[in-house]
């Protein structure tokens, strides 16, 4: 059985943490280093649901792409619902690590793994990271396809292999417009709008597109935006991260048994389609938005 520090020290070298953001907090939350690891759970968000998931699976690690504690803290009573994160991981001898900046910059890394959920072809990161010389690694990916799409059928993909969640996928721009070069970057991605436009793709798919930053989008060409949730564009690389552990383990003969939550942990629960006739949209997508998590075949349910 490796010592949790053999297998942090493995985590690591995918997701050195001085690849993160400044602002950011990665790393090892909960441990001790000299405890045995046989079973170990790949999510995204450190919440209570999925620390008790943990238990229940008796995992020794939970590896999480979301910090527990972003902006940091004074206290870990259990009054709070983060301490009681705290106080059940401790309880229950299972560590957190945390991947998150470090994670989505890899190679590879978070977008990486949503470009292979849509079956998009990497062609270079978005934003590449200066100190790669192989100009591999960065934020988001610039893609093509394997044939074109209209942006319509490209969110219908989307939203047949992402996650289902109560938003759905919310498009921008001519649903009709052919789209052969698409950016992705799972998470938040307003703030990539100048190196999306540089790139010249036909549509950006991201997550929590804000209204004026889209508007404006939109407004500087013909650039259509697909807005899925926070959630489900980050997932996918779970399944990714816990695929590499096994490979590691595999070679270095550990053993572990490696899983990925499918519990949706994402904040929203539901959604009412707008039925007013004043203003009315102009066009109405197939999404994910009317599915119960449940429906989602090869996702979490």
């Amino acid at each position: 059985m490796p010592r949790l520090s053999e297998v942090i020290a493995a985590l690591e070298n995918l997701w050195p943490a001085e690849r993160a953001e400044s602002w950011d907090a990665v790393g090892t939350v909960v441990g001790d280093p000299d405890q045995e690891v046989t079973r170990v759970l790949f999510a995204v968000d450190p919440v209570q649901e999925i620390v008790d998931e943990a238990v229940k699976l008796g995992a020794d690690l939970l590896v999480t792409h979301h910090p527990l504690y972003l902006r940091g803290t004074t206290t870990v009573a259990a009054t709070h619902f983060k301490g009681r994160v705290v106080h059940t991981l401790i309880k229950n001898d299972i560590a957190l690590h945390v991947a998150h900046t470090n994670a989505d910059t890899a190679d590879p890394g978070v977008s990486d793994a949503l470009a292979g959920a849509l079956d998009l072809r990497v062609v270079r990161p978005l934003v590449p990271d200066p100190t790669d010389p192989h100009g591999c690694r960065g934020l988001g990916r610039v893609c093509e396809l394997d044939h074109p799409l209209t942006v319509r059928e490209l969110a219908a993909r989307a939203a047949e292999r992402l996650p289902a969640t109560a938003q759905g996928i919310r498009v921008a721009g001519d649903p009709e417009a052919v789209v052969r070069t698409v950016a992705v970057s799972g998470g938040s991605g307003d703030s990539l709008f100048d190196q999306v436009r540089a790139a010249g793709v036909d549509a950006f798919l991201t997550a929590d597109l804000r209204h004026h930053p889209a508007s404006e989008a939109v407004a500087h060409g013909p650039l259509a935006l697909i807005d899925a949730a926070h959630w489900a564009t980050e997932w996918p690389w779970c399944e990714l991260a816990a695929s590499q552990l096994d490979e590691i383990s595999d070679r270095h003969g550990w053993d572990l048994r490696v899983h990925v939550s499918k519990t949706v942990t994402d904040p929203w629960t539901a959604h009412a389609a707008s039925t007013t006739a004043h203003p009315s949209p102009t066009t109405t997508l197939p999404t994910s938005a009317s599915r119960a998590p449940s429906d989602t075949t090869g996702a979490p349910n």
